[in-house]
């Protein structure tokens, strides 16, 4: 039997494999107070577990693209999701911190391979005008899973223990592969999907001769293009990934928040981040739709979303624990904002045989930049923690974080001062 709008069904299994891959590396963050304990770790130790988990990622990046190219999308995808719910589990079995660091170099390893599947299959089974829709569908699992890790971890571990915490979500990435295995083929090979559906999905993609274009991968690294992309997310990726990884840590030391029980002050905060995404997008294309040129509308709500990421600063002042929500909700949402306008930037400045590449290279300089950044938070914490004063140590790390997107502002501006689109002939 066929189903009807079979390829939104693809969506849901790619949604859901967000949803997880974010919900297990998010338990390192929510149980870190208490690892930390157990294990006496040190600001410092856990900044080189998150390190480690990053630098992987970026290897990542690369292998699992050119792997997942290679083998297709369906043995891909089995292949990056069994190996990094894997590599959750390990987590359970570590005792030090070089232990839960090798663990998450496995995971950071296998997750790296979510966005290269999950783009691919988009492309696969989405016509172009609808592929934006379906990621931006997919991506919300980013927020979802951090706010499913809030609910979860802390009910686990209050009927278990930490180890079950690891085992069980783990263990979740096994269920999706079941679904996987049954629902997912290439259009061309699903026999549930209707020949009209696969018609009207064929019929809006690019011809086949235009996808098979080489493209000279280091001829990128030449371009002000492609060095805007790599200012735009290198810079301020790292700035997530220290409000993914610490935030926890920090409402738990410097508000007393009970990790042990659902926390609705850090779900708020992780869901405002879907609002950050859709909002974002909305508003440059609504100002292109009013007749501004493309770049334009791209940096003017980049400008505005660097102006209002000045106001995490204030976050240092706040007694309540309310008002940090409120100002930290700001910030998370204002840079899923900004993260994606230039991903967009992407596709505005360059062609669409070289799309990915640029937005690899981009990827993989956030990651990179997430690797030196915890450095600095780890070092500075403990500095300050040894002083009596942790909450010193924040205030000086928020401060850097919202002048930070004005910074790269400048640099995106200078770099495309003439907004000239990429000719592919300067690639091949």
């Amino acid at each position: 039997m066929t189903i009807k709008n079979y390829r939104w069904i693809i969506v849901l299994l790619l949604f859901t494999a967000t949803t997880i891959n974010y919900l297990d590396r998010q338990i390192i963050g929510l149980l870190k107070p208490i690892l930390e304990i157990e294990f006496s770790w040190t600001e410092t130790d856990f900044a080189r577990i998150v390190i480690a988990f990053t630098a992987a990622y970026a290897v990542g990046l690369l292998v699992f693209g050119w792997f997942i190219d290679k083998v297709g999308t369906k043995v891909g995808y089995s292949v990056t999701i069994i190996w990094w719910s894997v590599a959750g589990m390990l987590h359970a079995f570590a005792r030090s911190a070089f232990g839960f660091g090798v663990a998450r170099v496995g995971l950071g390893l296998g997750e790296a391979g979510n966005y290269p599947a999950a783009v691919k299959t988009v492309a696969e089974w989405f016509p172009q005008k609808e592929r934006g829709l379906a990621t931006g569908l997919f991506n919300a699992g980013t927020s979802i899973g951090v706010v499913v890790a809030l609910f979860l971890a802390p009910w686990i571990l209050a009927n278990y223990g930490w180890q079950e915490v690891f085992l069980i979500t783990g263990a979740l990435g096994f269920v999706w592969l079941i679904f996987w295995l049954i629902f997912y083929e290439i259009p061309a090979k699903q026999k549930r999907l209707s020949a009209q559906e696969y018609a009207y999905i064929v019929g809006g993609q690019e011809p086949e001769t235009e996808r098979k274009v080489a493209v000279k991968w280091l001829k990128l690294f030449t371009l002000p293009q492609t060095w805007a992309l790599i200012v735009g997310k290198g810079l301020i990726d790292p700035i997530y990934w220290f409000f993914l990884f610490w935030l926890p840590s920090y409402f738990s030391s410097i508000f007393k928040l009970d990790l042990r029980k659902p926390s609705p002050e850090l779900m708020i905060i992780y869901a405002a981040t879907t609002l950050g995404s859709i909002g974002g997008g909305y508003l440059s294309s609504w100002l292109i739709k009013r007749g501004w040129p493309t770049l334009k509308a791209r940096k003017t709500v980049l400008i505005v979303f660097a102006g209002l990421e000045v106001s995490i600063i204030l976050a240092q002042f706040a007694t309540d624990v309310w008002v940090a929500v409120g100002l930290i909700s700001l910030a998370v949402a204002v840079h899923q904002a900004w993260a994606t306008n230039v991903f967009t930037l992407a596709s505005d400045l360059f062609p669409k045989q070289a799309v990915s590449s640029a937005v690899g290279i981009a990827g993989m300089a956030g990651a990179v930049g997430g690797i030196f950044f915890p450095m600095l938070v780890g070092s500075l914490l403990d500095t300050y923690k040894a002083a009596g004063n942790l909450a010193g140590g924040y205030n000086v790390l928020f401060t850097i974080c919202g002048f930070t997107y004005l910074i790269a502002w400048i640099i995106i501006h200078l770099l495309t001062r003439k907004p000239k689109v990429v000719d592919i002939a300067q690639l091949v």
